[in-house]
Protein backbone atom coordinates (compact mmCIF):
# COMPACT_ATOMS: atom_id res chain seq x y z
CA UNK A 1 0.00 0.00 0.00
CA UNK A 2 1.33 3.43 -1.00
CA UNK A 3 0.25 6.30 1.23
CA UNK A 4 1.08 9.97 0.65
CA UNK A 5 0.76 12.32 3.62
CA UNK A 6 0.30 16.03 2.95
CA UNK A 7 0.79 18.97 5.32
CA UNK A 8 -0.67 22.14 3.74
CA UNK A 9 -0.15 24.65 6.53
CA UNK A 10 3.12 25.85 8.16
CA UNK A 11 6.00 23.35 8.07
CA UNK A 12 4.23 21.96 5.01
CA UNK A 13 5.37 19.13 2.80
CA UNK A 14 4.67 15.60 1.65
CA UNK A 15 5.79 12.19 2.87
CA UNK A 16 5.40 8.82 1.19
CA UNK A 17 5.15 5.43 2.88
CA UNK A 18 5.34 2.38 0.62
CA UNK A 19 4.44 -0.89 2.36
CA UNK A 20 5.57 0.37 5.74
CA UNK A 21 8.78 2.04 4.58
CA UNK A 22 9.23 5.81 4.64
CA UNK A 23 10.59 6.52 1.17
CA UNK A 24 10.96 10.26 1.69
CA UNK A 25 9.64 13.28 3.55
CA UNK A 26 10.02 16.62 1.79
CA UNK A 27 9.54 19.72 3.93
CA UNK A 28 8.89 22.70 1.65
CA UNK A 29 11.41 24.86 3.47
CA UNK A 30 14.20 22.51 2.36
CA UNK A 31 13.77 22.99 -1.38
CA UNK A 32 14.57 26.07 -3.49
CA UNK A 33 15.81 28.01 -0.43
CA UNK A 34 12.19 28.49 0.63
CA UNK A 35 11.41 30.42 3.79
CA UNK A 36 11.49 28.58 7.11
CA UNK A 37 8.14 27.04 8.05
CA UNK A 38 6.80 27.33 4.46
CA UNK A 39 3.48 25.64 3.77
CA UNK A 40 2.61 23.46 0.79
CA UNK A 41 0.33 26.08 -0.71
CA UNK A 42 0.51 24.82 -4.32
CA UNK A 43 -0.57 21.20 -4.76
CA UNK A 44 0.58 21.22 -8.39
CA UNK A 45 4.12 20.76 -7.01
CA UNK A 46 3.26 17.26 -5.74
CA UNK A 47 3.84 15.32 -9.02
CA UNK A 48 7.30 16.86 -9.38
CA UNK A 49 8.23 15.88 -5.81
CA UNK A 50 6.88 12.34 -6.28
CA UNK A 51 8.63 11.90 -9.62
CA UNK A 52 12.03 12.52 -8.07
CA UNK A 53 11.60 9.20 -6.27
CA UNK A 54 9.93 7.28 -9.12
CA UNK A 55 6.31 7.80 -8.12
CA UNK A 56 3.30 9.55 -9.65
CA UNK A 57 -0.04 10.64 -8.13
CA UNK A 58 -1.83 7.76 -9.88
CA UNK A 59 0.40 5.25 -8.09
CA UNK A 60 -0.75 6.48 -4.67
CA UNK A 61 -3.41 4.33 -3.02
CA UNK A 62 -4.37 6.90 -0.39
CA UNK A 63 -3.76 10.62 -0.13
CA UNK A 64 -3.98 11.90 3.45
CA UNK A 65 -4.23 15.59 4.38
CA UNK A 66 -3.27 16.61 7.90
CA UNK A 67 -6.08 18.00 10.06
CA UNK A 68 -6.10 21.58 11.28
CA UNK A 69 -8.04 24.21 13.16
CA UNK A 70 -10.40 26.57 11.39
CA UNK A 71 -12.14 29.87 11.93
CA UNK A 72 -15.71 30.94 12.49
CA UNK A 73 -18.17 28.11 12.00
CA UNK A 74 -15.32 25.72 11.23
CA UNK A 75 -13.33 26.38 14.40
CA UNK A 76 -14.16 23.02 15.97
CA UNK A 77 -15.86 21.24 13.07
CA UNK A 78 -14.26 20.28 9.77
CA UNK A 79 -11.96 23.19 8.86
CA UNK A 80 -11.45 24.28 5.27
CA UNK A 81 -7.94 24.90 3.95
CA UNK A 82 -7.35 27.06 0.89
CA UNK A 83 -4.29 25.93 -1.09
CA UNK A 84 -3.91 26.31 -4.86
CA UNK A 85 -3.56 23.94 -7.76
CA UNK A 86 -1.29 26.12 -9.85
CA UNK A 87 -3.32 29.30 -10.28
CA UNK A 88 -6.61 27.67 -9.29
CA UNK A 89 -7.77 28.34 -5.71
CA UNK A 90 -9.05 25.29 -3.84
CA UNK A 91 -11.13 24.57 -0.77
CA UNK A 92 -9.94 21.42 0.96
CA UNK A 93 -11.96 20.25 3.96
CA UNK A 94 -9.94 18.45 6.63
CA UNK A 95 -10.31 16.85 10.04
CA UNK A 96 -10.22 19.09 13.13
CA UNK A 97 -7.11 19.84 15.17
CA UNK A 98 -7.90 17.54 18.10
CA UNK A 99 -10.70 15.87 20.05
CA UNK A 100 -13.76 17.50 21.54
CA UNK A 101 -14.13 14.80 24.21
CA UNK A 102 -11.81 12.12 25.61
CA UNK A 103 -13.74 9.32 23.94
CA UNK A 104 -13.16 10.67 20.41
CA UNK A 105 -11.17 8.20 18.30
CA UNK A 106 -8.24 10.08 16.75
CA UNK A 107 -7.85 7.30 14.16
CA UNK A 108 -11.36 7.85 12.82
CA UNK A 109 -10.89 8.99 9.21
CA UNK A 110 -12.68 11.91 7.63
CA UNK A 111 -13.34 10.71 4.07
CA UNK A 112 -13.77 12.92 1.03
CA UNK A 113 -14.60 11.86 -2.52
CA UNK A 114 -12.70 13.98 -5.01
CA UNK A 115 -11.84 17.52 -3.98
CA UNK A 116 -8.07 17.11 -3.92
CA UNK A 117 -7.04 18.70 -7.21
CA UNK A 118 -3.48 18.03 -8.40
CA UNK A 119 -2.63 19.50 -11.80
CA UNK A 120 -6.29 19.52 -12.71
CA UNK A 121 -7.03 15.90 -11.78
CA UNK A 122 -9.06 15.21 -8.67
CA UNK A 123 -8.29 12.49 -6.15
CA UNK A 124 -10.16 11.03 -3.20
CA UNK A 125 -8.47 11.73 0.11
CA UNK A 126 -8.83 11.18 3.82
CA UNK A 127 -7.89 13.29 6.82
CA UNK A 128 -7.16 12.65 10.47
CA UNK A 129 -6.96 15.03 13.41
CA UNK A 130 -3.72 17.00 13.58
CA UNK A 131 -2.98 15.45 16.96
CA UNK A 132 -3.23 11.97 15.41
CA UNK A 133 -0.25 12.83 13.23
CA UNK A 134 1.84 13.78 16.24
CA UNK A 135 0.94 10.60 18.09
CA UNK A 136 1.36 8.27 15.12
CA UNK A 137 4.59 9.67 13.67
CA UNK A 138 6.27 9.78 17.07
CA UNK A 139 5.23 6.28 18.05
CA UNK A 140 5.84 4.78 14.58
CA UNK A 141 9.48 5.91 14.56
CA UNK A 142 10.13 4.72 18.12
CA UNK A 143 12.00 1.60 19.22
CA UNK A 144 8.84 0.57 21.08
CA UNK A 145 6.86 0.36 17.85
CA UNK A 146 9.66 -1.62 16.22
CA UNK A 147 9.51 -4.11 19.11
CA UNK A 148 5.71 -4.22 19.14
CA UNK A 149 5.51 -2.72 22.65
CA UNK A 150 2.86 -0.24 23.83
CA UNK A 151 3.87 3.23 25.00
CA UNK A 152 2.63 6.43 26.53
CA UNK A 153 2.76 9.34 24.07
CA UNK A 154 2.64 12.91 25.36
CA UNK A 155 1.68 15.59 22.83
CA UNK A 156 2.29 19.24 23.72
CA UNK A 157 2.32 21.55 20.76
CA UNK A 158 1.52 25.19 20.21
CA UNK A 159 -2.22 24.73 19.81
CA UNK A 160 -2.85 22.02 22.40
CA UNK A 161 -2.66 21.52 26.12
CA UNK A 162 -0.26 18.72 27.12
CA UNK A 163 -2.31 15.57 26.57
CA UNK A 164 -1.26 12.00 27.30
CA UNK A 165 -2.13 9.01 25.12
CA UNK A 166 -1.43 5.30 25.29
CA UNK A 167 -0.73 3.41 22.08
CA UNK A 168 -1.27 -0.35 22.12
CA UNK A 169 -0.25 -1.79 18.73
CA UNK A 170 -1.46 -5.31 19.50
CA UNK A 171 -4.96 -4.05 20.32
CA UNK A 172 -4.75 -1.46 17.55
CA UNK A 173 -5.88 1.31 19.86
CA UNK A 174 -4.86 4.80 20.93
CA UNK A 175 -6.34 5.71 24.29
CA UNK A 176 -6.74 9.35 25.32
CA UNK A 177 -5.74 9.69 29.00
CA UNK A 178 -6.50 13.41 29.24
CA UNK A 179 -4.71 16.69 29.90
CA UNK A 180 -1.85 17.24 32.32
CA UNK A 181 -2.68 20.95 32.80
CA UNK A 182 -4.05 23.89 30.85
CA UNK A 183 -1.20 25.81 29.24
CA UNK A 184 -0.78 25.72 25.48
CA UNK A 185 2.65 24.88 24.14
CA UNK A 186 2.79 28.35 22.61
CA UNK A 187 3.43 29.75 26.11
CA UNK A 188 7.21 29.41 25.65
CA UNK A 189 7.08 31.74 22.65
CA UNK A 190 4.51 34.11 24.13
CA UNK A 191 6.60 34.73 27.23
CA UNK A 192 9.39 35.94 24.95
CA UNK A 193 7.15 38.80 23.85
CA UNK A 194 6.94 40.05 27.45
CA UNK A 195 10.56 39.59 28.58
CA UNK A 196 14.00 39.35 27.01
CA UNK A 197 15.54 40.37 23.68
CA UNK A 198 12.27 39.91 21.75
CA UNK A 199 10.11 41.91 24.16
CA UNK A 200 7.29 43.89 22.52
CA UNK A 201 5.77 47.22 23.40
CA UNK A 202 2.35 47.49 25.02
CA UNK A 203 0.91 48.73 21.72
CA UNK A 204 2.38 45.76 19.82
CA UNK A 205 1.02 43.33 22.40
CA UNK A 206 -2.42 44.93 22.19
CA UNK A 207 -2.46 44.46 18.42
CA UNK A 208 -1.28 40.87 18.80
CA UNK A 209 -4.13 40.08 21.17
CA UNK A 210 -6.64 41.62 18.78
CA UNK A 211 -5.37 40.07 15.57
CA UNK A 212 -4.46 36.59 16.88
CA UNK A 213 -1.80 35.98 14.21
CA UNK A 214 0.81 33.22 14.46
CA UNK A 215 3.74 35.65 14.58
CA UNK A 216 2.02 37.89 17.09
CA UNK A 217 -0.62 36.46 19.35
CA UNK A 218 0.71 32.90 19.27
CA UNK A 219 4.34 33.92 19.66
CA UNK A 220 5.70 32.88 16.27
CA UNK A 221 7.70 29.82 15.34
CA UNK A 222 11.28 30.74 16.15
CA UNK A 223 11.34 32.46 19.55
CA UNK A 224 11.05 29.36 21.76
CA UNK A 225 14.34 27.85 20.62
CA UNK A 226 16.17 31.13 21.05
CA UNK A 227 14.82 31.62 24.59
CA UNK A 228 16.16 28.19 25.56
CA UNK A 229 19.61 29.68 24.95
CA UNK A 230 18.87 33.08 26.46
CA UNK A 231 17.70 31.77 29.86
CA UNK A 232 21.32 30.82 30.60
CA UNK A 233 21.86 34.54 31.30
CA UNK A 234 19.43 34.35 34.22
CA UNK A 235 18.97 32.49 37.46
CA UNK A 236 15.68 30.86 38.48
CA UNK A 237 14.28 32.53 41.59
CA UNK A 238 12.50 30.17 43.98
CA UNK A 239 10.24 32.87 45.43
CA UNK A 240 9.20 33.96 41.96
CA UNK A 241 8.56 30.36 40.89
CA UNK A 242 6.19 29.91 43.82
CA UNK A 243 4.43 33.14 42.89
CA UNK A 244 4.06 31.98 39.28
CA UNK A 245 2.16 28.98 40.55
CA UNK A 246 -0.20 31.26 42.49
CA UNK A 247 -0.70 33.49 39.45
CA UNK A 248 -1.49 30.44 37.30
CA UNK A 249 -4.15 29.20 39.71
CA UNK A 250 -5.67 32.66 40.12
CA UNK A 251 -5.80 33.60 36.43
CA UNK A 252 -6.56 30.19 34.92
CA UNK A 253 -9.21 30.05 32.25
CA UNK A 254 -9.74 27.58 29.43
CA UNK A 255 -9.37 29.85 26.43
CA UNK A 256 -6.87 31.06 23.86
CA UNK A 257 -6.66 34.29 25.86
CA UNK A 258 -5.03 32.68 28.87
CA UNK A 259 -1.34 32.70 27.87
CA UNK A 260 -1.34 36.48 27.37
CA UNK A 261 -3.48 37.01 30.46
CA UNK A 262 -1.01 34.97 32.49
CA UNK A 263 2.03 36.84 31.18
CA UNK A 264 0.36 40.21 31.74
CA UNK A 265 -0.18 39.24 35.39
CA UNK A 266 3.46 38.12 35.65
CA UNK A 267 4.63 41.44 34.19
CA UNK A 268 2.54 43.33 36.75
CA UNK A 269 3.93 41.26 39.62
CA UNK A 270 7.64 41.63 38.79
CA UNK A 271 7.46 45.33 37.96
CA UNK A 272 9.84 47.28 40.18
CA UNK A 273 11.13 44.20 42.01
CA UNK A 274 14.56 44.15 40.37
CA UNK A 275 14.27 40.91 38.43
CA UNK A 276 16.24 40.75 35.19
CA UNK A 277 14.30 39.64 32.14
CA UNK A 278 16.57 36.61 31.83
CA UNK A 279 15.83 35.57 35.41
CA UNK A 280 12.08 35.95 34.89
CA UNK A 281 12.32 33.74 31.81
CA UNK A 282 14.54 31.22 33.61
CA UNK A 283 11.98 31.10 36.43
CA UNK A 284 9.17 30.62 33.92
CA UNK A 285 11.11 27.75 32.36
CA UNK A 286 11.48 26.00 35.72
CA UNK A 287 7.82 26.68 36.64
CA UNK A 288 6.64 25.03 33.40
CA UNK A 289 9.12 22.20 33.84
CA UNK A 290 7.87 21.42 37.34
CA UNK A 291 4.26 21.54 36.16
CA UNK A 292 5.15 19.08 33.43
CA UNK A 293 7.02 16.63 35.64
CA UNK A 294 4.58 16.74 38.53
CA UNK A 295 1.45 16.25 36.47
CA UNK A 296 3.01 13.67 34.17
CA UNK A 297 4.00 11.53 37.15
CA UNK A 298 0.56 11.97 38.70
CA UNK A 299 -1.19 10.91 35.48
CA UNK A 300 1.05 7.92 34.72
CA UNK A 301 0.70 6.50 38.23
CA UNK A 302 -3.04 6.14 37.63
CA UNK A 303 -2.22 3.35 35.15
CA UNK A 304 0.05 0.93 37.04
CA UNK A 305 -0.53 -1.90 34.55
CA UNK A 306 0.54 0.10 31.50
CA UNK A 307 3.97 -0.49 30.00
CA UNK A 308 6.34 2.26 31.16
CA UNK A 309 7.61 3.33 27.76
CA UNK A 310 7.38 7.01 26.91
CA UNK A 311 7.33 9.12 23.75
CA UNK A 312 7.22 12.93 23.60
CA UNK A 313 5.81 14.86 20.65
CA UNK A 314 4.84 18.40 19.64
CA UNK A 315 7.05 21.49 19.48
CA UNK A 316 7.64 21.35 23.25
CA UNK A 317 9.56 18.11 22.73
CA UNK A 318 12.37 20.16 21.14
CA UNK A 319 13.16 21.49 24.63
CA UNK A 320 16.29 19.50 25.48
CA UNK A 321 16.23 20.45 29.15
CA UNK A 322 12.68 19.17 29.64
CA UNK A 323 13.49 15.97 27.76
CA UNK A 324 16.45 15.36 30.04
CA UNK A 325 14.39 16.02 33.17
CA UNK A 326 11.74 13.52 32.04
CA UNK A 327 14.46 10.96 31.31
CA UNK A 328 15.96 11.50 34.76
CA UNK A 329 12.64 11.06 36.62
CA UNK A 330 13.10 7.30 36.81
CA UNK A 331 9.42 6.92 35.92
CA UNK A 332 9.93 5.28 32.53
CA UNK A 333 11.92 2.44 31.00
CA UNK A 334 13.10 4.90 28.39
CA UNK A 335 12.15 8.06 26.52
CA UNK A 336 11.83 8.49 22.76
CA UNK A 337 11.77 11.86 21.04
CA UNK A 338 11.88 11.75 17.21
CA UNK A 339 13.92 14.22 15.14
CA UNK A 340 10.60 15.63 13.88
CA UNK A 341 8.38 16.03 16.98
CA UNK A 342 7.07 19.38 15.71
CA UNK A 343 4.90 20.00 12.63
CA UNK A 344 7.85 19.18 10.36
CA UNK A 345 6.76 15.58 11.01
CA UNK A 346 3.06 16.14 10.33
CA UNK A 347 3.12 14.87 6.72
CA UNK A 348 4.74 11.67 8.02
CA UNK A 349 2.16 11.57 10.80
CA UNK A 350 -0.76 11.91 8.40
CA UNK A 351 0.53 8.94 6.40
CA UNK A 352 1.22 6.94 9.59
CA UNK A 353 -2.33 7.59 10.80
CA UNK A 354 -3.76 6.10 7.62
CA UNK A 355 -1.35 3.17 7.77
CA UNK A 356 -2.42 2.37 11.33
CA UNK A 357 -6.13 2.72 10.58
CA UNK A 358 -6.10 0.85 7.27
CA UNK A 359 -3.53 -1.90 7.93
CA UNK A 360 -3.15 -2.14 11.70
CA UNK A 361 0.57 -1.47 11.35
CA UNK A 362 1.93 1.12 13.81
CA UNK A 363 5.65 1.07 12.96
CA UNK A 364 7.62 2.25 9.93
CA UNK A 365 11.05 1.51 8.56
CA UNK A 366 12.84 4.83 8.30
CA UNK A 367 16.05 6.82 8.41
CA UNK A 368 16.56 10.40 9.52
CA UNK A 369 18.24 11.13 6.17
CA UNK A 370 15.00 10.87 4.18
CA UNK A 371 14.81 14.53 3.19
CA UNK A 372 15.38 16.08 -0.25
CA UNK A 373 18.25 14.90 -2.40
CA UNK A 374 21.17 17.25 -2.92
CA UNK A 375 20.73 19.01 -6.27
CA UNK A 376 23.69 18.80 -8.62
CA UNK A 377 25.12 22.13 -9.77
CA UNK A 378 28.15 24.41 -9.46
CA UNK A 379 28.92 27.93 -8.17
CA UNK A 380 28.19 30.69 -10.70
CA UNK A 381 31.69 32.15 -10.38
CA UNK A 382 34.30 33.33 -7.90
CA UNK A 383 35.13 29.86 -6.61
CA UNK A 384 37.91 27.37 -7.26
CA UNK A 385 37.52 23.64 -6.69
CA UNK A 386 39.70 20.60 -6.23
CA UNK A 387 39.19 16.94 -5.33
CA UNK A 388 39.23 16.32 -1.58
CA UNK A 389 38.54 12.98 0.06
CA UNK A 390 37.47 12.59 3.69
CA UNK A 391 40.98 12.08 5.17
CA UNK A 392 42.16 15.17 3.27
CA UNK A 393 39.15 17.13 4.51
CA UNK A 394 39.88 16.12 8.12
CA UNK A 395 43.46 17.38 7.73
CA UNK A 396 42.17 20.60 6.17
CA UNK A 397 39.76 21.22 9.06
CA UNK A 398 42.63 20.64 11.50
CA UNK A 399 44.58 23.43 9.80
CA UNK A 400 41.99 26.17 9.28
CA UNK A 401 40.27 28.30 11.88
CA UNK A 402 37.14 28.96 9.81
CA UNK A 403 33.74 27.33 9.20
CA UNK A 404 33.16 25.02 6.25
CA UNK A 405 29.82 24.21 4.60
CA UNK A 406 29.34 20.42 4.40
CA UNK A 407 26.70 19.12 1.95
CA UNK A 408 26.19 15.40 1.47
CA UNK A 409 23.47 12.96 0.41
CA UNK A 410 19.85 13.42 1.42
CA UNK A 411 18.84 16.14 3.86
CA UNK A 412 17.90 15.43 7.43
CA UNK A 413 14.30 15.29 8.63
CA UNK A 414 13.29 18.02 11.04
CA UNK A 415 14.67 21.37 12.13
CA UNK A 416 18.21 20.38 13.14
CA UNK A 417 21.21 19.86 10.88
CA UNK A 418 22.60 16.39 11.59
CA UNK A 419 25.65 16.32 9.35
CA UNK A 420 24.31 16.30 5.80
CA UNK A 421 23.37 20.00 5.62
CA UNK A 422 25.79 21.37 8.19
CA UNK A 423 28.38 24.06 8.73
CA UNK A 424 31.33 22.37 10.44
CA UNK A 425 34.23 24.05 12.20
CA UNK A 426 37.03 23.27 14.67
CA UNK A 427 35.79 23.66 18.25
CA UNK A 428 39.20 24.34 19.81
CA UNK A 429 39.30 27.97 18.67
CA UNK A 430 37.76 30.28 21.33
CA UNK A 431 36.51 32.72 18.68
CA UNK A 432 34.73 30.09 16.56
CA UNK A 433 31.32 30.61 18.17
CA UNK A 434 31.52 34.32 17.32
CA UNK A 435 32.61 33.53 13.76
CA UNK A 436 29.72 31.15 13.24
CA UNK A 437 27.19 33.56 14.73
CA UNK A 438 28.65 36.31 12.57
CA UNK A 439 28.31 34.19 9.45
CA UNK A 440 24.76 33.15 10.37
CA UNK A 441 23.72 36.69 11.43
CA UNK A 442 22.68 35.26 14.78
CA UNK A 443 22.59 36.91 18.20
CA UNK A 444 25.80 36.64 20.18
CA UNK A 445 24.23 34.56 22.97
CA UNK A 446 23.27 31.75 20.58
CA UNK A 447 25.31 28.60 21.30
CA UNK A 448 26.99 26.29 18.79
CA UNK A 449 26.32 22.56 18.95
CA UNK A 450 28.95 19.79 18.84
CA UNK A 451 28.81 16.75 16.58
CA UNK A 452 30.82 13.99 18.27
CA UNK A 453 31.83 10.38 17.78
CA UNK A 454 29.44 8.33 19.89
CA UNK A 455 32.27 6.15 21.19
CA UNK A 456 34.00 9.14 22.80
CA UNK A 457 31.02 11.28 23.80
CA UNK A 458 31.02 10.14 27.43
CA UNK A 459 34.65 11.22 27.74
CA UNK A 460 33.74 14.80 26.83
CA UNK A 461 30.16 15.12 28.10
CA UNK A 462 28.03 14.16 31.08
CA UNK A 463 26.14 11.92 30.56
CA UNK A 464 27.38 11.78 26.95
CA UNK A 465 25.19 8.82 26.04
CA UNK A 466 23.85 8.25 22.52
CA UNK A 467 21.96 11.31 21.28
CA UNK A 468 21.81 11.15 17.46
CA UNK A 469 19.15 13.85 17.05
CA UNK A 470 20.32 16.59 19.48
CA UNK A 471 17.38 16.15 21.84
CA UNK A 472 18.89 16.00 25.33
CA UNK A 473 21.01 18.18 27.60
CA UNK A 474 24.66 17.34 28.29
CA UNK A 475 27.23 19.00 30.52
CA UNK A 476 30.71 19.55 29.12
CA UNK A 477 33.19 17.91 31.47
CA UNK A 478 35.58 20.33 33.20
CA UNK A 479 38.64 18.67 31.67
CA UNK A 480 37.35 19.46 28.17
CA UNK A 481 36.00 23.00 28.51
CA UNK A 482 39.30 24.65 27.59
CA UNK A 483 39.93 22.16 24.79
CA UNK A 484 36.63 22.80 22.97
CA UNK A 485 35.51 26.28 24.13
CA UNK A 486 33.43 27.01 21.03
CA UNK A 487 30.71 24.48 21.95
CA UNK A 488 30.42 25.33 25.68
CA UNK A 489 27.28 27.34 26.47
CA UNK A 490 27.06 29.88 29.31
CA UNK A 491 25.65 27.26 31.69
CA UNK A 492 28.33 24.72 30.80
CA UNK A 493 26.02 22.59 28.65
CA UNK A 494 25.98 21.60 24.99
CA UNK A 495 23.28 20.40 22.60
CA UNK A 496 25.16 17.27 21.61
CA UNK A 497 24.75 15.13 18.51
CA UNK A 498 26.44 11.74 18.62
CA UNK A 499 27.35 9.78 15.49
CA UNK A 500 28.30 6.18 14.84
CA UNK A 501 29.28 4.38 11.64
CA UNK A 502 25.83 2.91 11.02
CA UNK A 503 24.02 6.24 11.35
CA UNK A 504 26.20 8.35 9.04
CA UNK A 505 29.36 6.69 7.74
CA UNK A 506 30.67 9.81 5.99
CA UNK A 507 30.52 12.04 9.08
CA UNK A 508 31.76 9.18 11.26
CA UNK A 509 34.81 8.76 9.05
CA UNK A 510 35.47 12.50 9.03
CA UNK A 511 35.35 12.72 12.83
CA UNK A 512 37.47 9.57 13.16
CA UNK A 513 40.16 11.00 10.87
CA UNK A 514 39.96 14.39 12.60
CA UNK A 515 40.40 12.80 16.02
CA UNK A 516 43.43 10.86 14.80
CA UNK A 517 45.08 14.17 13.87
CA UNK A 518 43.96 16.41 16.73
CA UNK A 519 42.90 14.13 19.58
CA UNK A 520 39.49 15.85 19.53
CA UNK A 521 36.49 13.65 18.60
CA UNK A 522 34.12 16.46 17.69
CA UNK A 523 33.49 19.51 15.53
CA UNK A 524 31.18 22.49 15.76
CA UNK A 525 27.94 21.87 13.87
CA UNK A 526 25.25 24.35 12.88
CA UNK A 527 22.72 24.37 10.07
CA UNK A 528 23.77 25.37 6.55
CA UNK A 529 21.13 27.74 5.30
CA UNK A 530 20.33 31.25 4.15
CA UNK A 531 19.11 33.45 6.99
CA UNK A 532 15.39 32.77 7.37
CA UNK A 533 15.37 29.83 4.92
CA UNK A 534 15.63 26.07 5.07
CA UNK A 535 18.79 24.06 4.42
CA UNK A 536 20.84 24.73 1.30
CA UNK A 537 19.48 22.49 -1.47
CA UNK A 538 22.69 22.67 -3.52
CA UNK A 539 26.25 23.97 -3.82
CA UNK A 540 25.20 27.02 -5.82
CA UNK A 541 23.05 28.28 -2.94
CA UNK A 542 25.89 27.93 -0.44
CA UNK A 543 28.29 29.68 -2.82
CA UNK A 544 25.84 32.52 -3.45
CA UNK A 545 25.45 32.93 0.33
CA UNK A 546 29.21 33.40 0.47
CA UNK A 547 29.57 33.74 4.24
CA UNK A 548 31.84 30.71 4.42
CA UNK A 549 34.99 30.56 2.33
CA UNK A 550 34.88 26.78 1.95
CA UNK A 551 32.28 24.28 0.75
CA UNK A 552 32.77 20.53 0.69
CA UNK A 553 30.38 18.28 -1.22
CA UNK A 554 30.68 14.71 -2.44
CA UNK A 555 34.46 14.62 -2.72
CA UNK A 556 35.07 18.17 -3.95
CA UNK A 557 36.34 21.17 -1.97
CA UNK A 558 35.31 24.63 -3.18
CA UNK A 559 37.24 27.72 -2.06
CA UNK A 560 36.04 31.29 -2.44
CA UNK A 561 38.52 33.49 -4.36
CA UNK A 562 37.62 36.77 -2.63
CA UNK A 563 37.45 35.80 1.00
CA UNK A 564 34.62 36.64 3.38
CA UNK A 565 36.04 38.46 6.42
CA UNK A 566 34.92 37.42 9.90
CA UNK A 567 35.87 40.77 11.42
CA UNK A 568 32.32 41.88 12.18
CA UNK A 569 31.90 42.27 15.92
CA UNK A 570 28.96 40.03 16.77
CA UNK A 571 27.75 42.22 19.63
CA UNK A 572 27.09 45.02 17.16
CA UNK A 573 24.42 42.95 15.44
CA UNK A 574 20.92 44.06 16.32
CA UNK A 575 18.60 41.48 17.82
CA UNK A 576 16.28 40.56 14.93
CA UNK A 577 12.61 41.30 15.19
CA UNK A 578 10.29 38.31 15.04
Amino acid sequence: MIICGIKVTHDGGIALIDNGELKFSIEMEKINNNHRYSGLTDLSKIPELLAEYGYSPDMVDHFVVDGWHGTGAHWRGEPVLEPFDGDTPLKVTVAPYNELVLTDNILKPHLFEGGLSIQGKTYDYRSYMHVAGHVCSTYATSPYAKNGEPSFVLVWDGGQYPRLYYVDPEAGTIQNLGHLFFILGTMYSVMGHYFGPYKKSEEELRKDREQMTIEGYFGGYSIAGKLMSYIAFGEPDETLIQELDKIYKKELEISNLFEHKFMTAVSDYVAGKGFSDASVLASMHVFLERMLLKNLAKKVKKYPDFKRNFCFSGGSALNIKWNSKIRDMGLFNGIWVPPVPNDAGSAIGAACSAMAELTGRFSIDWTVYSGPKLRSNEPQGGWEKRPCNIPELAAFLAEIDEPLVFLSGNAELGPRALGNRSILAPANHPEMQAKLNCAKLREEFRPVAPICLEAYAADVFDPGDADPYMLFDHKVRESWKEKVPAIVHLDGTARLQTVNKEQNETIWQLLTEYRAITGIPLLCNTSANLNGSGFFPDIESAARWGRSNYIWSEGMLYEQVVKFQFETVQSNLEVPTV
